[in-house]
């Protein structure tokens, strides 16, 4: 019995050596059961999460971590923000003019063209103020037509259509005729204007400039500019330039010696002539193309 207790003991101290034979070698210390697992463990775990929130946070810095936050003053504003009133397109984009409407003319005069020119023209014409046709440009005889209708209407004659003219348009003042029946051509030369009558009733009102009353010498002979009164008739025509010691007379018509009703390239609005009547060259090329002063024809000059 002593020798099987003895052999188990020997037994018990083989196995006890031979089991922790190296590590007791080196440290001579018998390592706690749990100890060594932990230490290898520590050692070869992944970092803290400390490490990752660190290396995520530079992307982070440019991203707002709270919604709260005000954007940044180069970041775009939200889409649920309105849009402010410096970036609205609409303050951007200039506003549509709206159309000016057409005012009335109120002042016309030599130069002008277009519609109004037009409208006054054809105004004039059917009242009796000849000026040819109604082109739309204001001119010769259109200025000559304006200064007949101020002169009927007892306006200063400046040739320019304004308020007081338009006026006197609006109510067709026309001037008054002696003549009762018949055709004739009456001169009135405290108006300078020559009218052609026809039956009593005006066909045409025309510009006239007649004897100025001035004193002038011609060929010796002393005389004043004035323009005959009385009833004449038509006598005598050139169909052409007819050259006097006066001056040139454009296709002139003679009612009384060598007084004549002709055309000129200066009448003015008032009295300048010697003594004859004057009219624009349209206006004597229009009496004549239409016949209106053949031989015979009654002239009849007053004040």
């Amino acid at each position: 019995m002593r020798m099987r207790l003895l052999l188990a003991w020997i037994a018990g101290v083989v196995i006890v050596i031979t089991g922790c034979s190296t590590t007791a070698g080196e440290s001579g210390v018998i390592p706690q059961p749990q100890a060594a697992p932990v230490a290898r463990t520590s050692s070869t775990a992944p970092q803290p999460l400390t490490t990752p929130r660190a290396s995520s946070a530079a992307p982070a810095s440019s991203t707002p971590l709270s919604s709260s936050a005000p954007p940044s003053s180069s970041a775009p504003p939200s889409s649920s923000a309105p849009p402010s009133p410096a970036a609205s397109p609409k303050s951007a984009t200039p506003r549509p003019t709206t159309p000016q409407s057409h005012k009335p003319v109120t002042m016309l005069e030599s130069g002008d063209h277009g519609p109004a020119v037009a409208a006054l023209q054809t105004r004039l014409s059917h009242l009796g103020y000849w000026l040819g046709a109604a082109d739309g440009s204001f001119g010769l005889t259109t200025q000559q037509a304006v200064y007949a209708l101020q002169k009927a209407a007892g306006l200063t004659p400046d040739g320019v259509y304004g308020p007081k003219t338009a006026a006197a348009l609006k109510k067709g003042l026309l001037p008054r005729v002696r003549s009762a029946s018949g055709h004739v051509i009456e001169v009135n030369l405290t108006s300078d204007l020559l009218m052609i009558v026809n039956g009593g009733k005006i066909a045409a009102v025309l510009n006239t400039s007649t004897g100025g009353g001035y004193t002038y010498t011609s060929d010796g002979v002393t005389a004043v500019a004035h323009t005959p009164t009385g009833q004449f008739r038509i006598f005598r025509s050139v169909d052409g330039m007819d050259v006097s010691p006066l001056g040139e007379l454009w296709r002139p018509r003679y009612f009384y010696g060598g007084y004549a009703i002709h055309g000129s390239n200066s009448i003015p609005p008032y009295p300048v002539s010697h003594g004859c009547v004057r009219l624009s060259d349209p206006a004597i090329d229009w009496i004549w193309s239409a016949g209106l002063a053949p031989f015979g024809t009654e002239v009849m000059v007053y004040y």
